[in-house]
């Protein structure tokens, strides 16, 4: 583990390639940046938090982690360098800000990163699922001693080192609910130098295996000596043995839905020639239009110059269906002229009329022989 000191000034660090790097980030080693508590006597707790990032960049390496609870928690910087990066020196600007004051503190970690001791280490690795566990939990040196001595005392290696850490929200789990003191649950990774020992293997059986599918703890005889502090999931165990070159080159069996090899592709030229459209004109708009001006006028010489009309119509109707259709035609109009010149007679009204001055009953101004056609239905009154 690496302190950053109070002073101004870069702070270098020699990780070595594939073993784990932790860098605690203390809140106490910075409060001595920011302006005294402004009570006098009073223990300065002051909320502060980190921002981490690669000199240049936003963000960190892909392989460097941070992790911080709370303002009022230490910030860790946890991750396994790469064999990529030996000898290429990472700086990470380290900038603390005061959430009370507002203030900011800055200072640089210099990390450079250094080959592993034989070319090929730790060639035999195991990544346990550890459920009761959080990742900063695990980084602690107390913890993480203990759980390398507890997996040195199953596998008995001559050298074991933990490779990585990851937590596993960082491999799509889910936040646990707030309630039991439930944890997020972490992997670790670590590497040795001799082959798994039976009890690893023990997750490998058929019975375990069928259990694990079930959803069901399998059978693991050395599970007690973790138990008592690490509950760990055996289904989710991964075993790994770098020793066994496996050959990636898979032959490609040609079927239907393959392609057979046309070499290397060949774009076309930057420079195109000239293409002349007149013919792609006449395909798309002359002959087209010509096709439908000809059975435009093939239409209007069968509607407007094969016409029969009345005259042949009349020759082809029997002379008394004639005759008939005439005499109807001429009786309708008769009628028609007769109703027009009509005229209707109103018939006088029944009720009595009364005097205008008097109102007494007045008898009708006509006997009953009056012709009474053309009198109006209410008499006018004087």
């Amino acid at each position: 583990y690496t302190i950053l000191s109070k002073v101004h000034s870069d702070r270098n660090v020699y990780p070595s390639a594939g073993v784990l790097f932790v860098h605690v980030l203390e809140r106490e080693y910075f409060k001595g940046e920011f302006p005294p508590y402004p009570k006098p006597g009073e223990i300065s707790n002051d909320p502060i938090t980190f921002n981490t990032n690669l000199m240049g960049y936003p963000d960190r390496p892909g392989w460097l982690r941070y992790i911080q609870r709370t303002p009022y928690s230490d910030g860790v910087l946890y991750g396994s360098p790469t064999v990529e990066n030996v000898g290429k020196p990472t700086i990470i600007e380290i900038t603390a800000y005061n959430r009370r004051t507002f203030e900011t503190a800055r200072h640089n970690l210099v990390i450079n990163i250094m080959s592993a001791e034989v070319d090929f280490p730790l060639p035999y690795q195991a990544e346990f699922f550890i459920r009761n566990m959080n990742v900063e939990e695990m980084l602690a040196s107390e913890v993480l001693g203990d759980f390398l001595g507890a997996v040195k005392n199953v596998w008995q290696p001559e050298r074991l080192n933990a490779i990585n850490i990851t937590s596993a929200l960082d491999r799509g789990g889910r936040v646990p609910l707030p309630i039991n003191d439930m944890k997020e649950g972490v992997y670790v990774m670590v590497g040795a130098d001799v082959p798994f020992s039976s009890c690893l293997r023990e997750v490998e059986n058929p019975q375990n295996q069928l259990r694990c599918s079930q959803e069901m703890e399998p059978v693991i005889t050395c599970d007690k000596k973790f138990r008592t502090q690490f509950h760990i999931d055996w289904c989710k165990i991964s075993l790994v043995d770098n020793t066994k070159q496996v050959s990636t080159f898979q032959e490609v069996i040609r079927g239907e839905g393959i392609l057979p090899d046309g070499g290397e592709y060949k774009p076309p030229s930057d420079t195109l020639k000239s293409r002349d459209y007149y013919s792609d004109f006449l395909i798309t708009l002359a002959v087209p239009s010509a096709i439908a001006l000809v059975l435009f006028l093939i239409l209007a010489y069968i509607m407007c110059c094969r016409r029969e009309g009345v005259e042949k119509r009349n020759m082809q109707t029997p002379d008394i269906q004639l005759v008939h259709h005439s005499a109807i035609q001429k009786s309708t109009k008769e009628l028609r002229d007769m109703s027009k010149n009509r005229e209707i007679a109103w018939p006088l009204s029944t009720l009595p009329v009364f005097h205008p001055v008097t109102g007494e009953i007045v008898p009708p101004l006509h006997t009953d022989s009056y012709d009474n056609t053309s009198m109006p239905l209410m008499q006018t009154q004087q």
